[in-house]
């Protein structure tokens, strides 16, 4: 089957896959749930610990990083395919989580974020109390 060839939507693609770094390529991450805690590993391979800034604002968890462009005058580039300058990755948190007790650590090129199911949001057993001797039910034929 023949597909129509349509240079300008062909070339506007292209350029917008090359001008764009979509934060999934930039900032790769793993997110699951360990028991009461949400875990989410981001991956930040030659960034500056110093520029890594994670804020809660409502309800939408912030990541942003710099990772700084390497510039020598006298490089030449051959390939050049890891991205440089400012990224950020937004997570929207939903209402069983505890956003006071969130946690960060940064080790080995990795940005791992901990972040807590609420007390209120979390499971429980409700115990039922057995008031004594079982009464009958309003309809029912005893024997």
């Amino acid at each position: 089957m023949a597909r129509a060839f349509d240079p300008f939507r062909d070339m506007d693609r292209w350029f917008s896959d090359v001008a764009r770094t979509p934060a999934s390529a930039a900032m790769p991450m793993d997110l699951y749930r360990d028991a009461d805690v949400f875990v989410a590993r981001v991956d930040l391979p030659g960034v500056d610990p110093a520029s890594i800034d994670v804020d809660v604002d409502d309800r939408t968890l912030t990541v942003r990083a710099e990772r700084k462009a390497e510039a020598a005058d006298d490089q030449k580039w051959l390939v050049r395919e890891r991205p440089a300058g400012t990224f950020a990755r937004q997570l929207t948190l939903g209402y069983g989580v505890a956003l006071d007790r969130i946690a960060a650590e940064y080790r080995d090129g990795v940005l791992e974020l901990r972040i807590p199911v609420a007390d209120e949001a979390r499971p429980r057993k409700i115990s039922v109390v057995h008031g004594g001797t079982p009464t009958a039910i309003e309809g029912s034929v005893e024997a």
